[in-house]
C-alpha cells in the first residue's frame, strides 16, 4: 500500500519547529509515524500542503504529518476501512470521552460535521478520489485517576483523573498536546494496557510472578516490567518499578526513585532523584534531587538539583537552574489557559496543568513559573529580582541575554518560521542590537 504524506508547514509554539520533529515518547514523531505504518504501507509520497494529490491508482493510506497515532488505532481503521471498501476518513464522535476531553481542546486540526470530528487521516482502496465517508473510531477509554486532592483544588470536588485511551490518535497542534501523547495516551495508556493483560492472561501474570520469585525481587521491579538496556550502570539503592523502559548507556545513581517512566539512552540520573510518569530524553542530565512528575524532557537537556517539574515539557539542548519549580495549579479557581494551534489563549481543559520550554533555552537558578506559561526557544534568562517569576509568555525578543556586550555566545538556533535574525531584531530595542552587533 501506498503511504502519501502531506506537509504541515506549522511551527508549533513554544519550539519554533514542525510537530512531526518534535520527540514524543523519545522518538521524533515522523518516525513513530513510519514504525506504525511499516506494516501495512511499502512506500511514501510527501506533498506540501495545499498541494493537489497525486491520483494514484493503487490502495493508499493519506495523512497529515502533525498526527500522532498508535498501532491499535491504525488496525482499528484500517480494518473497518478496509472491510467497507470505500474511501474513508477517520472520524471521532463528539461523545468520546479521551477525544472531548484531551484531544479536542486547543486543537484546530478536526472538522467538525454534526456530532463528529473529521481527522486528517484517510484510506483509499483504489486510488485517491475527493469524497469519503466518515468512519467513527472508539478510543475505548477508561476513567483512570490520578490524584486524590482536598475538594477546593478539583472544580467539582472529584478526584482528577484522566480518561485514557486503549486506542490513540492525537493531532500535534499545541505543546499541550505533546503533554498528552507523552503521559495520559502514552505512559497511562502503557500502564492500563498491563493491567488488562494481568486480568485477561493468567499465564502472563503467571510468568511475572515466577521472573519476580526467581529474581528475588518485587513483582513490578522484575525485569518482565522494568526493560534495561545495554552498558548501564544501576545502583543497587535505586528503586525501579515498571513499566519502565531504560535505554543504554544510562547511569542512576543512589538513591533514584523511577515509576512508570521512559529513559533514553545515555542518560545520568544522579543521587535522590524522583522521577514519575516522566519521559527523559537520550542524553539528558538530572543532578541530585532534581523532581519530574509527568513531564517531558526532550534529548540533550538538563535540570539542576533541587528543581520541581510537574507536567511540564522541556525541549532539547535546554538548561533549568537549580531550585526552580513549575507551578501547575491556579490559586484561584480559574481557568488554566494555554496556547492552542492558532497561538491563541484558550482554555486548556486541565485543572493543573505546568508550563513549556523550547529548545536551547537557558533558565538561571530559583525561577517561580506559573502554569501553563511558555518560553521560546533560544531564550536565556537570568536569576535576578526584575526575572525571578514567569507569569507571562517569554518571547525570544525579551530575553536577557540581548543586554550583554557578549550576547553572541548564545546562537539562535531555532527562530519563527519565516521569520530570520536580522527580521527578529527590529523588536529589540536599538542599545541592545548595537552590544550583540559589536560582540560579533
Amino acid at each position: 500500500m501506498l503511504k502519501i504524506i502531506i506537509q504541515d508547514p506549522r511551527y508549533l509554539s513554544p519550539f519554533n519547529e514542525r510537530a512531526r520533529d518534535l520527540r514524543i515518547q523519545n522518538k521524533p514523531l515522523w518516525l513513530i509515524q513510519r514504525d506504525v505504518l511499516s506494516p501495512y504501507t511499502e512506500q511514501e509520497v510527501e506533498i506540501p500542503m495545499g498541494t493537489p494529490i497525486p491520483r494514484f491508482e493503487e490502495p493508499c493510506l493519506v495523512y497529515r504529518d502533525n498526527l500522532y497515532f498508535d498501532t491499535a488505532f491504525v488496525k482499528s481503521f484500517l480494518v473497518a476501512a478496509q472491510r467497507s471498501k470505500k474511501p474513508c476518513r477517520a472520524a471521532f464522535s463528539a461523545n468520546d470521552p479521551a477525544f472531548r476531553e484531551h484531544a479536542l481542546p486547543l486543537s484546530t486540526s478536526y472538522i467538525s460535521q454534526g456530532d463528529i470530528y473529521l481527522a486528517d487521516l484517510w484510506y483509499f482502496p483504489n486510488g485517491y478520489v475527493d469524497e469519503a465517508e466518515p468512519v467513527i473510531i472508539d478510543m475505548m477509554s477508561q476513567e483512570v485517576g490520578y490524584y486524590h486532592v482536598p475538594p477546593y483544588i478539583s472544580f467539582n470536588h472529584e478526584d482528577l483523573v484522566f480518561q485514557v485511551p486503549m486506542r490513540s490518535m492525537l493531532a500535534i497542534d499545541s505543546w499541550v498536546h505533546i503533554f498528552v501523547a507523552d503521559v495520559i495516551f502514552g505512559l497511562f495508556k502503557r500502564g492500563l494496557r498491563f493491567e488488562e493483560q494481568l486480568k485477561r492472561d493468567p499465564f502472563y501474570k503467571l510468568r511475572i510472578l515466577s521472573k519476580a520469585l526467581y529474581e528475588g525481587k518485587q513483582v513490578l521491579e522484575c525485569s518482565e516490567l522494568v526493560k534495561i538496556g545495554r552498558n548501564c550502570t544501576i545502583d543497587p539503592r535505586a528503586i525501579i518499578h515498571g513499566p519502565t523502559t531504560i535505554g543504554d548507556n544510562v547511569t542512576i545513581n543512589a538513591g533514584a526513585v523511577i515509576e512508570n517512566c521512559i529513559i533514553g539512552d545515555n542518560v545520568n540520573i544522579s543521587q535522590d532523584c524522583q522521577l514519575m510518569l516522566s519521559v527523559i530524553g537520550d542524553g539528558s542530565f538530572l543532578p541530585f534531587r532534581a523532581s519530574l512528575f509527568m513531564s517531558t524532557f526532550m534529548d540533550n537537556s538538563m535540570v539542576a538539583q533541587n528543581t520541581c517539574l510537574q507536567m511540564v515539557v522541556v525541549g532539547r539542548n535546554s538548561f533549568i537552574g537549580a531550585g526552580s519549580t513549575f507551578t501547575d495549579f491556579n490559586l484561584l479557581p480559574t481557568p488554566i489557559r494555554a496556547r492552542d494551534g492558532r497561538g491563541e489563549l484558550a482554555v486548556a481543559n486541565r485543572p493543573i496543568l505546568g508550563g513549556c520550554v523550547g529548545h536551547n533555552c537557558r533558565l538561571g537558578s530559583g525561577m517561580i513559573v506559573f502554569p501553563a506559561r511558555t518560553i521560546e526557544s533560544d531564550v536565556v534568562l537570568f536569576a535576578s529580582r526584575d526575572r525571578r517569576v514567569i507569569d507571562k509568555d517569554i518571547h525570544y525578543e525579551e530575553s536577557d541575554h540581548h543586554r550583554l556586550s557578549f550576547a553572541g555566545l548564545h546562537a539562535r538556533l531555532y527562530p519563527r518560521n519565516g521569520i530570520t535574525q536580522s527580521q527578529s531584531w527590529k523588536f529589540i530595542p536599538e542599545d541592545i542590537v548595537q552590544n550583540i552587533e559589536a560582540s560579533r
